[in-house]
C-alpha cells in the first residue's frame, strides 16, 4: 500500500508541477453570486488561508490555502508563495486531492519541506523536485527544523495503555475498551495513543538517529486536543529544545492544568523543569535570537483554564524569571521576539479587537502597533517587518505585512477577492450598553445588506461559548455573523460577563455564577435593541453553542417571552450529568465551584440547582437542538435529553445529530446541512 501511495504521489507530482500559473485558477472554487447575498454554499466555497512562513532572507512568504469541495465532501490544501511587497503570488503544489500541511523553509530558503499523508517531503520553491524524506516509518503530525538545518524536531503518536487484545491475544476481534482511570477519552477520540516529540538527524534525503524526547514516559507533547508544534522550540545554537508538557495521567491529568516548560539538552539527553514552581498553564516557549532569554505564556492558578495568560521571560544563565506583562490586564496570544532580543511582539484581544503590540524586556507598558475594526493573528518576523493574518466579521483570513514602527499594513494575499467583490456589504457597529449593575457592556451589531432604518427586521442574539472568550472580529465557518445578517436578520453580539477582552475581573465574574449576571447582560442587550424602531421586538431568536447552548437552554425557561425561537448546538442541558461524563474535569470543577456531591459547597450547589434542565417545565418556545455524536467534551446525550424534555412539554422542537462530527461541524456537506436546517428553523418561526 505504501509503495502504491509513493508511486501515485510521484506520478501526480510529475504531471502537475505548478510552474503553470493557470493551474491555480482550476483549483480555486468558482463562485457566482446572483443577488449579492452570502449563502451557506458560498461560505463553504471560500479558500482558507493559513500558516504564513517567512523565508530566511525575509523577502518571501510561504502559506497554505485549503479549498473545500462540497461534491466530494472533503478539502484539499495547496502551498503558495508571495513576495513581501505583495507581488508575484504563485502556487507551488497542485497535485490532485493532495493536502499539504506544515510547510517550512529549509536549507537557507533553497528548499521547502512539508507533510503529506503523515510523510515528510521536500520541494524546490518553484514547485519542482518533489522528494520524499525517508527514515521514519510512522506518521508525522508536525515538524520544525533546527536553526543549523541539520536536525528535524517532529511529533508522532505512540501507543498509550493496553488494549483488551494485549491482555487476551486469543480474542483478536474483540472490540471492548477496558479502563481503570480517568481521561480514557478526549475531545473526539478514545485515548489509545499520545503524541511524543522526536528529534532526528537530517541530511536532505532521510532521517536518522531518531530519539524520542519522552521515551518510556506516558505523557503527551504537544498537549491535546489543540496543542501544536508551537509548544516546542529550538535554541538558536541547535543544541537544546524547550517543550511544553503536563506530566500527569488519569485522575491527576483531568483535574489539573499544570503544564510546565522543560529544557532538553541534546548532548547528554538531560531534561530540566524550568517552571516547576509555577502551577498553571506554562506553554509555547521561544528562545530569543541571541539565546540569552526564554519567553513563554503562563497562567497562575492550577485548574483554571481561563486565568490571565501572561508573558514571562527568563534569563537562561541566571534562571531569573520576569512577569513581563504585569501592567497589561489582557491575554497574550501568539508572540515572537524582536530581532535584537530586546523586546517582543504579540497579539492580544482588547475591547473586542485583536491587534499587535510591542513590549521591551524592561517590562514597560506595551505599545499598540495595529489599529482598526479587524483582528490580527500571531506575528512572525520578516526582516524589518512583521507578517500575520488578518480577518474581520466581513472577510476571512488573508496574509498581511505590518510595519512595527508605524502600524502600516500591506495586504499580501487576496484569495477570496473574487467572491467578496460579488457580495453586498453589511454594516457593523460597536455599542456600549449599561447593565443591570451599572457597568458598560460592549456589543457588536451587524446589519443586513441594503439595511433600511424605516423598516422592521427580525433579530438574532448570539450567546457566546466558552464560557470565557470574546466576540471580536472573528470570521467563522460555523457561526458566521455576516451570513446571519445576509439572511435578513439584525445580529446582536453581546460581550457579556465572562468574556476575556475587558480585563480579568470582567472575565472571572462568571465562574460560579453561570445563571447570574451574564444572563442579565444578555437580557439587557435584547431589551436595549428592542427600543430601536427597526428591530421587531416580537421576532427575536436566541442561539449559541457549548456554554452558549447552556445559555439557550437556561434562557428557554427564564426569558419571559423575549424570544420567538431558540437554537442550541452542543449545549449543556443537565450540569450534574455533564460533570460526570465530560473529559477535562478541571473545567466544570472550577467554573461550577466543585462537584455535585459537594453538599457543603454553596457555590457548587447553587450551580447545580440552577441547571437548565431544572427549568424545562417552563419551556414554551420552539427550539432546534443540534449536536455531534463524537463530542466527548459535551456528550451528545445532553441534546437528546433536551429534545425529549421539549417534546414531553409539547414544545415544537427538532433534533439534528451528526454521527461523524465532534463539538464542531466540519465536513463540507454536514456544514451546509447544519446551516440549511439552522436558517430553515429561523425562517419558519421568525418570518
Amino acid at each position: 500500500m505504501r509503495k502504491l501511495f509513493i508511486g501515485m504521489m510521484t506520478l501526480a507530482a510529475s504531471l502537475t508541477a505548478c510552474s503553470d500559473h493557470n493551474a491555480r485558477q482550476t483549483k480555486r472554487n468558482t463562485v457566482t453570486v446572483a443577488d449579492g447575498r452570502l449563502t451557506p454554499d458560498i461560505l463553504n466555497s471560500f479558500g482558507r488561508v493559513s500558516d504564513p512562513q517567512v523565508s530566511p532572507d525575509g523577502k518571501t512568504v510561504l502559506y497554505g490555502v485549503s479549498f473545500p469541495d462540497i461534491g466530494q465532501n472533503k478539502s484539499y490544501r495547496d502551498l503558495f508563495l508571495v513576495n513581501i511587497d505583495g507581488s508575484d503570488n504563485r502556487q507551488i503544489t497542485c497535485t490532485p486531492w493532495n493536502y499539504e500541511t506544515n510547510a517550512r523553509w529549509m536549507k537557507g530558503g533553497s528548499k521547502i519541506a512539508y507533510l503529506h499523508g503523515g510523510q515528510l517531503f521536500e520541494i524546490n520553491p518553484d514547485g519542482s523536485g518533489i522528494t520524499e524524506i525517508e527514515g521514519f516509518g510512522e506518521s508525522i503530525n508536525e515538524f520544525t527544523v533546527s536553526p543549523d538545518g541539520k536536525k528535524i524536531l517532529f511529533t508522532s503518536n505512540v501507543k498509550a495503555g493496553q488494549r483488551v487484545t494485549d491482555i487476551y491475544p486469543d480474542l483478536p476481534k474483540a472490540t471492548g475498551r477496558l479502563t481503570d482511570d480517568l481521561m480514557y477519552r478526549h475531545w473526539d477520540e478514545w485515548v489509545e495513543s499520545v503524541p511524543h516529540p522526536f528529534v532526528a538527524d537530517y541530511d536532505g534525503k532521510k532521517l536518522s538517529n531518531i530519539i524520542d524526547l519522552l521515551d518510556g514516559e506516558p505523557y503527551e507533547c504537544p498537549s491535546k486536543p489543540f496543542g501544536d508544534i508551537s509548544e516546542l522550540a529550538w535554541s538558536p545554537d541547535s543544541k537544546a529544545i524547550a517543550y511544553t508538557c503536563r506530566k500527569k495521567t488519569g485522575k491527576d491529568y483531568t483535574l489539573s492544568t499544570n503544564s510546565d516548560v522543560y529544557l532538553y539538552r541534546l548532548d547528554d539527553r538531560r531534561t530540566v523543569n524550568l517552571t516547576e514552581e509555577m502551577k498553571g498553564y506554562d506553554r509555547c516557549p521561544q528562545f530569543s535570537p541571541d539565546g540569552q532569554w526564554l519567553a513563554w505564556t503562563s497562567m497562575e492558578r492550577d485548574g483554571y483554564e481561563a486565568d490571565l495568560n501572561r508573558l514571562f521571560i527568563m534569563n537562561i544563565e541566571t534562571g531569573t524569571k520576569t512577569f513581563l506583562t504585569q501592567r497589561f490586564d489582557y491575554n497574550i496570544e501568539g508572540f515572537t521576539w524582536a530581532p535584537d532580543s530586546k523586546g517582543l511582539y504579540f497579539s492580544s484581544c482588547v475591547n473586542a479587537l485583536t491587534h499587535l503590540y510591542a513590549i521591551a524586556i524592561d517590562g514597560k507598558k506595551p505599545r499598540q502597533i495595529t489599529d482598526g475594526i479587524f483582528d490580527v493573528g500571531a506575528p512572525a518576523l520578516a526582516g524589518e517587518q512583521l507578517v500575520a493574518t488578518r480577518h474581520s466579521m466581513m472577510e476571512p483570513d488573508e496574509v498581511i505585512a505590518v510595519n512595527p514602527a508605524t502600524g502600516a499594513i500591506t495586504q499580501l494575499t487576496f484569495e477570496n477577492k473574487h467572491i467578496l467583490d460579488q457580495l453586498k456589504e453589511s454594516r457593523m457597529e460597536q455599542r456600549w450598553m449599561t447593565t443591570t449593575d451599572n457597568k458598560q457592556m460592549h456589543t457588536w451589531i451587524v446589519y443586513p445588506p441594503d439595511f433600511d432604518a424605516s423598516k422592521k427586521y427580525p433579530a438574532i442574539m448570539m450567546c457566546l461559548g466558552g464560557p470565557q472568550g470574546a466576540i471580536s472580529q472573528g470570521w467563522s465557518y460555523r457561526w458566521n455573523y455576516r451570513l446571519m445578517a445576509a439572511q435578513g436578520y439584525i445580529v446582536i453580539l453581546p460581550n457579556r460577563r465572562g468574556t476575556t477582552a475587558f480585563g480579568q475581573a470582567w472575565t472571572e465574574q462568571i465562574s460560579g455564577d453561570y445563571t447570574g449576571q451574564n444572563m442579565k447582560d444578555y437580557l439587557t442587550a435584547v431589551d436595549e435593541m428592542k427600543k430601536e424602531p427597526f428591530v421587531d421586538g416580537a421576532r427575536i431568536a436566541c442561539t449559541g453553542a457549548s456554554y452558549g447552548g447552556y445559555s439557550v437552554f437556561w434562557l428557554a425557561g427564564n426569558h419571559n417571552k423575549r424570544f420567538r425561537a431558540f437554537i442550541a448546538h452542543a449545549g449543556v442541558f443537565n450540569s450534574e450529568h455533564m460533570y460526570m461524563t465530560t473529559e477535562e474535569l478541571w473545567f466544570p470543577h472550577w467554573d461550577n465551584g466543585g462537584a455535585p456531591w459537594d453538599k457543603h459547597n454553596k457555590t457548587a450547589q447553587r450551580t447545580y440547582d440552577e441547571s437548565p434542565h431544572k427549568y424545562a417545565n417552563r419551556w414554551d418556545t420552539p427550539i432546534l437542538i443540534t449536536h455531534g455524536e463524537k463530542d466527548f467534551r459535551i456528550p451528545y446525550d445532553q441534546a437528546m435529553a433536551a429534545f425529549t424534555a421539549a417534546r414531553l412539554h409539547d414544545v415544537p422542537a427538532e433534533l439534528l445529530l451528526f454521527p461523524d462530527e465532534n463539538h464542531w461541524v466540519l465536513k463540507p456537506q454536514n456544514s451546509i446541512l447544519w446551516h440549511r436546517i439552522f436558517y430553515r428553523w429561523l425562517d419558519k418561526w421568525m418570518k
